[in-house]
Order: C-alpha cells, then sequence, then structure tokens
C-alpha cells in the first residue's frame, strides 16, 4: 500500500517561513492526488492544500490562500507545501494526505501519514 513520511515542521516566529516534505512510496506518485491538512489543539482536522495527478491542478483553503503553495516533484515521489507569512492560528500538526481521485475540502483521503508539528509563536 501506500506509506507517507512528512518533514520540515518547526518552530517558528510569526512572518517566517517554512517548507514541508512529504514524500510518498509504494505507488507511482503522478497517478495519485496528494495535499495536506492540519488539525490544531481542541479543532477538527482542516484541510489546506491539494494537487492532482494531472495537469496539475491546485486547491487552497481561503485561510491559507495567497501564503502557502503546494507543489510537486515526480522525480522524487515528493509533495511540498511552502508556507510564507505563517500565523500564530497556523499552529497545527501537518499531516499529508493522498487519494486515488482528489484531495479536497470534504473529501476524506485513503491515506495519511503521521504529521508534523507547526508551531508559529507570537
Amino acid at each position: 500500500q501506500v506509506q507517507l513520511v512528512e518533514s520540515g515542521g518547526g518552530l517558528v516566529q510569526a512572518g517566517d517561513s517554512l517548507r514541508l516534505s512529504c514524500t510518498a512510496s509504494g505507488r507511482t506518485f503522478s497517478n495519485y492526488a496528494m495535499g495536506w491538512f492540519r488539525q490544531a489543539p481542541g479543532k477538527e482536522r482542516e484541510f489546506v492544500a491539494g494537487i492532482s495527478r494531472s495537469s496539475p491542478s491546485t486547491y487552497y483553503a481561503d485561510s491559507v490562500k495567497g501564503r502557502f503553495t503546494i507543489s510537486r516533484d515526480n522525480a522524487k515521489n515528493t509533495v511540498y507545501l511552502q508556507m510564507n507569512s505563517l500565523k500564530p492560528e497556523d499552529t497545527a500538526v501537518y499531516y499529508c494526505a493522498l487519494d486515488f481521485f482528489s484531495v479536497t475540502a470534504g473529501r476524506k483521503p485513503d491515506y495519511w501519514g503521521q504529521g508534523t508539528q507547526v508551531t508559529v509563536s507570537s
């Protein structure tokens, strides 16, 4: 099956940037959609960004649009989330997700990574 491994989280100041990475194994990267969700303490897991397996098309939550950019490197089976202008409200565990159809808000992905902590201090 599919294994997802995230990296790149950490503790940063408001206004700083981070780049998260997620490497997939077990499937050809180009044959599935990938993306990111996040979950803050006491809150539901929410969609952040997704990228389709073709075109590619990208999708963003309104809360991160204009600040975050999702991209992929098929040669490395890796999806990235470039996070700029980070805010304290971005603090959460960020989970890489994979779905054989799409990774979008309202759809539960087929596979999850273990998560990486992002903490933004003010």
